[in-house]
């Protein structure tokens, strides 16, 4: 979930084609204590979109920045950050099973000097945030060489492993033993630090390339024969991931929650008839073998964050049709909702004419501040909540946020 998947993708995805009041939510009701209610960000390290804002800072400028981001938030009053810990099959902390992150020094695997991770859970506390430890299961690089990996990558010991799509190199997730190996790996963070969540982004298979395949036929030959086709095959390896995750992250850390944050169509109407309303050029049932309104009705996750990144009214997909969807699949489960919420869009000229006008954030929370089953929001990203370059952010903070609230739990 970098640049690349949040901005090229959810338009690319579209391109193909030509209320329980906010105020009572975040006041309490009758005036009282403030009801619980998410308000994060998410501080992305990969490409160095958010944090570190260029590799080979000095780790006293590392963790200075980090800091700012933490303060940042909580001036904001939010209550959670989601702190990308494993961009590129990578670690953010001393990890015995992948080199540290080359987003820090310039070089993968060169240790920093500090530990990002361990100083985040126990920064954000000190400022009354919750984190959630934001891993990226399967991508390994967002370029196409394993020699630019260290030489004591896992990718690099089991090329068997790696397919190389679109120009990016990925684990194969139809291997059993990538599964494991890649859980073992966010697993040990979740062991080692007491954060609040274990958090994935939209990546499982990856977004399809015009004119190319995704070369797993050897692992379909060998562990495909029981489902009717490729794509059952590849959804029932998400599944596994999504659900083995879940029972270890229980057993290792039972406060921790687990949630996702999909691209935000799980399907057109036009597909199925329990899809939305929509008519996006991607959707994550289909092309990334991702079947996110099983996870929530299920009830294997603990919450779900679908970006929902498009403004009211936007045409392919629009966001006034998406939360009254996403709304309904979460009703009777036991996953909590929120909206993820494209902050990055507000003020960018090269967005529609609705990102440029101060109040099209605010009127998405009151928007879906109209259903229950929302929860809260979460703001794509960090660099951009400092910024804010119209005064989005702040106009949701004096509209919404007019006492701290709690995340909820």
């Amino acid at each position: 979930m970098g640049r690349v998947s949040r901005r090229a993708f959810a338009v690319a995805a579209l391109s193909a084609f030509t209320m329980m009041p906010r105020a009572s939510a975040a006041t309490g009701r009758g005036g009282g204590a403030p009801d619980s209610e998410m308000r994060g960000v998410w501080i992305a390290s990969v490409a160095n979109r958010d944090w570190p804002s260029k590799s080979g800072l000095t780790a006293s400028q590392q963790r200075a920045e980090l800091l700012t981001h933490l303060d940042t938030a909580a001036e904001n009053r939010l209550n959670t950050v989601f702190f990308q810990v494993r961009p590129t099959a990578d670690a953010m902390w001393p990890s015995p099973y992948e080199p540290w992150s080359q987003y820090l020094t310039g070089t993968q695997g060169k240790d920093p000097g500090w530990d990002p991770l361990g100083t985040a859970v126990e920064e954000a506390r000190a400022r009354g945030l919750r984190l959630h430890a934001w891993f990226n299961p399967y991508r390994i690089a967002v370029h196409a060489d394993p020699a630019r990996l260290a030489a004591s990558h896992p990718a690099r010991k089991n090329p068997h492993w790696v397919v190389t799509y679109g120009g990016k190199l990925f684990y194969n997730a139809g291997l059993p033993e990538v599964r494991a190996f890649v859980e073992d790996a966010m697993l040990d963070a979740v062991a080692k630090y007491p954060v609040d969540g274990v958090h994935f982004d939209d990546y499982f298979y990856p977004y399809p390339v015009a004119g190319q395949s995704f070369d797993d036929d050897a692992a379909y030959d060998e562990h495909g024969g029981g489902f009717p086709d490729r794509a059952a095959w590849r959804r029932d390896n998400i599944d596994r991931l999504v659900r083995e995750t879940a029972d270890r992250v229980k057993e290792v850390r039972p406060s921790a929650r687990f949630g996702i944050s999909p691209f935000g169509v799980w399907r057109n109407a036009a597909t199925d008839p329990l899809g939305s309303d929509t008519r996006a050029g991607v959707q994550t049932y289909d092309d990334l073998h991702a079947d996110t309104r099983k996870w929530v009705r299920e009830g294997w996750i603990d919450y779900v964050v679908p970006q929902l990144y498009w403004n009211i009214g936007f045409a392919a997909a629009d966001y006034a049709k998406l939360v009254p969807w996403w709304a309904e699949v979460a009703r009777g489960s036991s996953t909590q909702l929120y909206v993820g919420e494209a902050l990055y869009k507000a003020g960018d000229p090269a967005q529609p004419a609705a990102w440029q006008e101060t109040g099209e954030l605010s009127r998405h929370l009151t928007l879906a501040g109209e259903h229950a089953q929302v929860r809260g929001h979460v703001y794509f990203a960090a660099r951009d909540v400092a910024a804010d370059r119209i005064g989005a952010m702040a106009r949701v903070v004096a509209d919404h946020y007019g006492q701290p609230a709690p995340a909820p739990r």
